[in-house]
């Protein structure tokens, strides 16, 4: 009897090696190299004029069909609905709504007569029963299979004939011809090869789920990510009622997209107006508050930058940022202690963003250097004021990307002032209703803000 042949995966970052070693050689884990067996089957995704190269000029395009899933903000994020044959990866924290945003997305398909099936190998069809109850669904084109056997998965999707598939989650299902546990490397790997086979060669859509790691990384192998055609988050404070859907990887669209949703009773409902609601609780008059013109893909976003500057009582001073990077925190108030003369050396230092939002691009630097000023001198900033430049380390003002965007979404919310980079300001070729103040460096921008 031949013996089967076998490898060792790395549990951690998927590395193979034809023997086993105690530390990786990847990641540098120690006993983290598991064997397991090689199976025969490689993926094979069918393709026409097979077996033979096409010049570019040849090959006919076909146009895309998209199907609108009726969800605007979801749709908005795929780049205009769902495309028949694709595989969509979801992840996010444990609780954040994944499953409720995935059942309401199936009920408003199944009101365009489209046949769907929901494979959960972590609830059962009670379970998600409950679910549908609470978000007020019902639907006889809506079927449910709580099962983790991949081959059984498989006869079901054949059998049942369904438009769209959604599995919760990948790392649940198993293959039984490999020996490893569900959500190895291994599994992993093989199930999502799969159904993306499936995919392709039956034109379904399946919306897979992915569990994430503690740093919020997808669980499994990297080539997870590679393989399917969109990979979405599904990103928020679970204190917080607002979830923000990003996308990262989509090969039918633009990943510069998000979609706001609101987590209600009732389910995630959409945001249609976000400015308006991040800015609604916004208090007036107070020290160390800033609004902020944000552009999230192609939104702009209005948001409130809070800042809180104490003694400190210990010899080190503590700087906590919440919504925002530590590491640009760090760098902001080195500039203000270094080319400002702020002593912030004894003084604790901590940031917000109201709403529970998270600010990733630089042009919010500006903002952050006046929050902290105006909580250090105890000055409230005027509350029609919109702030936004990014700030060197030489304490200079840089341009910012899409400045009539940000100005026009503070002149529909009534805002008179703003402040901008002079080279921004310079190249406006639009009048606005308000007054639009250029700087070069944080010091001009702190006499504006603190004797105008």
């Amino acid at each position: 009897m031949t013996k089967a042949k076998t490898k060792f995966v790395c549990q951690i970052c998927g590395t193979e090696t034809p023997k086993w070693m105690g530390k990786c050689p990847g990641c540098g884990e120690w006993n983290s190299l598991v064997e397991e067996v090689i199976k025969s089957t490689t993926l094979r995704i069918p393709v026409k004029n097979e077996g033979k190269p096409v010049p570019l000029a040849e090959v006919a395009s076909e146009k895309t069909c998209r199907v609108l899933t009726n969800l605007p903000e979801l749709d908005r994020v795929l780049g205009g609905g769902l495309v028949p044959g694709s595989v969509i990866l979801l992840g996010g924290d444990p609780g954040i709504g994944k499953s409720t945003l995935l059942l309401q997305t199936a009920a408003k398909l199944t009101q365009q007569s489209l046949r769907l099936l929901y494979v959960s190998g972590e609830e059962s069809a009670e379970q998600i029963k409950l679910r549908a109850e609470r978000l007020k669904i019902k639907s006889d084109k809506l079927y449910l299979l709580s099962e983790t056997d991949l081959e059984v998965i498989e006869s079901w999707i054949t059998e049942a004939d369904p438009d769209l598939v959604v599995v919760d989650s990948i790392q649940t299902i198993f293959n039984p011809q490999l020996t490893s546990a569900p959500g190895s490397v291994a599994q992993v790997r093989e199930c999502s090869s799969s159904l993306l086979q499936i995919a392709k060669q039956q034109r379904k859509t399946i919306l897979l789920v992915g569990h994430v790691t503690k740093d919020g990384s997808l669980a499994g192998p990297r080539v997870l990510e590679h393989m399917v055609d969109t990979v979405l988050y599904l990103e928020g404070e679970r204190h917080h009622a607002f979830r923000i859907l990003r996308g990262v990887k989509n090969r039918f669209g633009s990943t510069n997209e998000i979609g706001v949703f609101e987590m209600r009773e009732e389910g995630l409902v959409e945001v249609q107006n976000p400015s308006e609601i991040f800015l609604a609780e916004r208090p007036l008059g107070v020290p160390g508050s800033v609004v902020v013109p944000c552009i999230e893909g192609t939104r702009p976003l209005l948001l409130e930058i809070q800042s809180l500057v104490s003694p400190s009582s210990f010899g080190n001073p503590r700087r906590l940022a919440t919504g925002l990077d530590l590491n640009r925190i760090l760098m902001i108030t080195a500039v203000m202690e270094k080319k400002l003369g702020f002593v912030l050396s004894n003084q604790d230092v901590y940031l917000n963003v109201a709403g529970g939002v998270r600010i990733d691009e630089p042009a919010a630097d500006l903002g952050i250097c006046l929050a902290i000023a105006s909580s250090l001198r105890n000055q409230a900033v005027a509350p029609e004021l919109l702030i936004v430049g990014e700030v060197g380390l030489t304490g200079e003002v840089r341009a910012v990307s899409q400045t009539e965007k940000r100005i026009q979404e503070g002149v529909k919310f009534g805002f008179k002032k703003c402040i901008i980079p002079e080279n921004n300001r310079r190249y406006l070729n639009l009048k606005w209703p308000l007054e639009v103040y250029g700087v070069r460096n944080v010091e001009d921008a702190l006499e504006i803000v603190f004797t105008k």
